[in-house]
């Protein structure tokens, strides 16, 4: 694994942390099998950080304050 790699990993927490749950992962880096860009999907989709996730929850605040703001009424 390149230093890079290591760098990228040693600051993200998330990654750091989905790469220890999920140790075997290590090999396929190390024998550059698979992307480290991949491995971070991966933990995206884990963790449900991505993009589309957070627009869900984002959705679902606004359905909570409307159906709260219904009751209020």
């Amino acid at each position: 694994m390149d230093v890079g790699t290591q760098y990228k990993i040693k600051n993200n927490q998330n990654l750091k942390k989905y790469l220890r749950e999920n140790s075997y992962l290590y090999k396929y880096l190390n024998r550059g099998s698979i992307s480290l860009q991949e491995i971070e999907f991966k933990m995206k989709e884990a963790y449900k950080i991505t993009s589309q996730d957070k627009f869900n929850r984002f959705i679902n605040n606004i359905n909570m304050i409307s159906k709260f703001m219904d009751m209020v009424n």
